[in-house]
């Protein structure tokens, strides 16, 4: 019976959103999905449960008022992690998300009541990470640029021996870039082109917020005012190296806990096909015995 009341539950919620929906214009999957996949950046097929969340929380950004400084900050959070949605979007992701949480509470409390504050729970912490997960973005981001600083710093230090233009420097490094300092260097080569060539490398490393960043950002100001700096890129150098070797170390440092976490799954899968065998040949013979 219980069983029967969360099917006929989960048929009208299904109704209820199917007529709430068409009432707010959300387009259909196909529509979605069509104009999703038009994009030449695409590089995989989007999941048709994420396009729908996606059209959700679209409609559901519209209605969203935010405080003006909260916004702001919000606003220069996503810029620095290289996503090209609005604050308001960003919310509403986290909102759908976490009500798509929620709507198991019903099947809780018809089939199991007692996980219905696990549910409730779920909901909460989803809502949390979705909210706060862009600063792992920009930590993830930030990481990518300064691991790639070391041989931005050694590629300059060698080029001044025969060159002191900046703009070329940068234009020819972004070439074999990776792929968000390149992105970065992008926008800073046209900035520069365009602007004033000082202001263009403040708001690099505005963007970024990286100190490491800030020291290679300090050097080639020197370097447009006529400051000697040769000494300056052979430190920083050696510094950033070191730095390096450390990042070096600490991802090494990890792997032997990823092989143990293999290796773990590997004899379980062992183990798992030796008992499989085992019970078969019990019954077997239990089948034998009592036949």
């Amino acid at each position: 019976m219980n069983l029967l009341y969360a099917l006929a539950s989960a048929l009208v919620g299904f109704g209820i959103f199917l007529i709430a929906a068409d009432l707010a214009r959300i387009p259909l999957f196909k529509t979605s999905k069509a104009v999703t996949h038009l994009s030449k950046r695409q590089k995989k097929k989007t999941p048709s449960l994420e396009l729908w969340l996606k059209d959700l929380a679209l409609w559901l950004s519209k209605r969203l008022r935010l405080n003006e400084y909260k916004r702001m900050q919000l606003l220069s959070d996503l810029q620095t992690a290289n996503m090209n949605i609005t604050p308001e979007l960003h919310i509403a992701n986290a909102i759908v998300k976490a009500a798509l949480c929620l709507l198991l509470i019903p099947f809780a409390l018809l089939v199991f009541p007692i996980i219905t504050p696990l549910v409730v729970i779920l909901a909460i912490t989803m809502y949390m990470k979705e909210a706060r997960g862009i600063q792992e973005r920009i930590k993830a981001r930030r990481d990518a640029i300064e691991y790639e600083l070391p041989r931005l710093v050694f590629t300059i230090e060698n080029t001044l021996t025969h060159s002191r233009d900046v703009l070329a420097i940068l234009n020819d490094y972004r070439e074999n870039a990776g792929a968000e300092l390149r992105y970065e260097l992008d926008i800073t080569v046209a900035d520069m082109r365009s602007g004033n060539y000082e202001s263009a490398l403040t708001r690099l490393e505005a963007r970024v917020g990286s100190s490491m960043l800030s020291d290679v950002t300090r050097g080639l100001i020197s370097l447009l005012r006529g400051d000697e700096t040769a000494m300056y890129w052979s430190a920083l150098s050696i510094k950033f190296a070191d730095y390096q070797r450390q990042m070096l170390k600490a991802r090494a440092q990890k792997v032997p806990g990823k092989i143990k976490r293999l290796s773990m799954i590997l004899l379980f899968c062992f183990m798992s096909f030796y008992l499989v065998v085992i019970i078969v040949e019990v019954i077997n013979s239990l089948g034998v015995m009592f036949g």
